[in-house]
């Protein structure tokens, strides 16, 4: 199956990656930046300072998500060598520019995110069950 790339006029994809670790939360693609959630006027949820990165093809999207991974909070048990220890949120952004113009910020159509929740290897199923 072949994934090949169509440039639709005003469309954009946008990609960050960012991981919640102790409480807070830091930006992967950024060297660990700290991040602040708030919540806006409208009532949506907005990370502040979250670096986001425009994508034109599947392997710049590859990178990122390699980038990303190998600056994200792992620790070693004894089921597994590189457990993540931290949340990590990689989120996909659709963007719209308004009628073709490039003075005016896009609009959000559409927005994925791809969650990986902390590993939580159970004490039983590990040589180091004293920890």
């Amino acid at each position: 199956m072949s994934c090949q790339h169509r440039s639709t006029p005003g469309l954009s994809i946008v990609f960050s990656f960012f991981e919640i670790y102790g409480g807070k939360l830091f930006d992967l693609l950024n060297d660990r930046k700290k991040l602040y959630m708030r919540e806006d006027g409208k009532q949506q949820v907005c990370i502040v300072g979250l670096q986001k990165y425009r994508v034109s093809d599947v392997d710049m999207i590859k990178e990122i998500i390699d980038r990303g991974n190998a600056t994200r909070s792992t620790g070693t048990t004894g089921a597994n060598e590189e457990s993540s220890r931290s949340h990590a949120i990689l989120q996909l952004s659709v963007k719209r520019s308004v009628d073709g113009s490039e003075s005016k910020p896009p609009h959000v159509i559409g927005k994925l995110s791809f969650i990986d929740l902390a590993g939580s290897e159970r004490g039983a199923d590990t040589t180091d069950n004293d920890k």
